[in-house]
């Protein structure tokens, strides 16, 4: 029996939760399986990822072959490594101190590189955050801008048609009275 380390799809549609499980190659997709590994959701950022890592090597050292997928998402684990690391154990390569301790710091490259992605994720969202928000300030201030331009330039016009109507009445008794002039002559 070709035993696969697979995964089976869950959650709605258009939102995918996957379950890594350890089936038959036989077996369909989302049928049925011998054992569940752990849970990988592709919809969060960063992608996440619960795995039982003991079960995991265990099932790759008594043979079980995983998917493309899902040997990368092993890999991004450490599962491969310490897989890698166990052989090299039983064949009498190195220790179990020793690859104890490369996989340890190996783990730890490992955080430190993830703390600074996701250190630059998030100040990538802040920025954009402040950008967005500087963006709308601006907006704000050259509509406040334009309405006090409206506001400065409708008073100007009134004063402008009161000035003139104060002309106009001023300037009617002159004319009355040139036209009186001309008829009494």
């Amino acid at each position: 029996m070709a035993v696969k380390i697979r995964l089976a799809r869950r959650g709605r549609k258009q939102a995918p939760v996957y379950d890594i499980v350890v089936a038959d190659s036989r077996s369909p997709r989302d049928g049925k399986f011998i054992e569940k590994l752990g849970q990988y959701n592709p919809q969060s950022t960063p992608a996440g990822i619960s795995l039982k890592d003991e079960r995991a090597v265990y099932w790759l050292m008594v043979g079980a072959e995983p998917t493309d997928t899902t040997r990368k998402i092993l890999s991004v684990r450490g599962v491969m490594l310490k897989k890698h690391l166990q052989v090299g154990v039983e064949k009498g390569a190195v220790t179990q101190e020793v690859a104890d301790a490369r996989f340890e710091a190996w783990s730890k490259e490992k955080d430190a590189k993830r703390e600074v992605k996701m250190a630059k994720l998030t100040e990538g969202k802040d920025a954009a955050k402040k950008a967005a928000f500087d963006a709308e300030k601006k907006k704000r201030a050259d509509m406040e801008a334009a309405q006090q331009k409206a506001i400065a330039e409708a008073e100007a016009e009134v004063a402008a048609q009161e000035a003139e109507a104060t002309e106009v009445v001023e300037e009617a008794p002159v004319a009355e009275a040139a036209e009186e002039t001309t008829v009494e002559a």
